[in-house]
């Protein structure tokens, strides 16, 4: 894989997926980060979770990759230099406990290989983007699919807002949000992730009892 630096995300960015989890609709851009050790490409191989945490609910996504350090008045397809499929786990029984007490998500997004990301392909531009879905096959059956002409935020807000208050540099992630569709996933799924016709990557869940860092 490439280099990668911070890794961004973007919560409820999609109206149908607020409603889904009963979820207010944001009216700026909700960002949280994952580890660096989150991280891993899916070319195939067996993938290991945890187990023992409750369930574990897929979150299928656009990922994009900064070519370059933000630049205030660049446009995206200037900046951007490459996107992947990625799926953006999460710990939702764990989650749902954090939210009644406040506290934040990281437990619930931040554990090892819980940032799945297809290989990446060059950026092919904003309106291009739009003419394409992307998808997740869970066993072989279609679970998600979405369109980034359909987010609330566009990739140019997401990406201005997370330089101005984060900062924003080459090698940098940006997991842009989850349509519609998520749920969990069982020991030994197979999950494909993909663009348009074309599967980026796929991997097979092995959902361990042990944390996937301690192995």
């Amino acid at each position: 894989m490439k280099q990668f630096n911070n890794i961004y995300c973007v919560g409820r960015n999609y109206v149908e997926h607020a409603k889904e989890l009963q979820n207010e609709v944001p009216t700026s851009p909700m960002i949280f980060s994952k580890p660096t050790h989150a991280l891993i490409e899916a070319t195939g191989q067996e993938i290991s979770l945890p187990g023992n945490r409750g369930s574990i609910h897929y979150e299928t996504e656009i990922v994009i990759r900064m070519g370059r350090s933000y630049e205030k008045g660049l446009i995206v397809d200037e900046m951007v230099d490459s996107m992947a499929i990625g799926i953006d786990f999460t710990l939702r029984d764990v989650q749902s406990e954090l939210k009644k007490k406040g506290h934040p998500w990281l437990l619930s997004k931040g554990f090892p290989n819980s940032a799945i990301v297809s290989q990446f392909i060059p950026f092919p531009g904003v309106d291009e983007m739009k003419q394409i879905d992307f998808s997740l096959l869970k066993n072989g059956v279609k679970v998600q699919q979405g369109n980034i002409q359909n987010m609330i935020f566009e990739l140019r807000t997401i990406i201005d807002f997370i330089a101005l208050n984060f900062g924003l540099g080459e090698g940098d992630l940006i997991f842009t949000g989850t349509p519609e569709g998520v749920g969990p996933i069982k020991d030994r799924d197979h999950l494909t992730l993909c663009w348009g016709d074309n599967i980026l990557g796929d991997c097979l869940v092995n959902l361990n009892e042990t944390n996937p860092g301690e192995n």
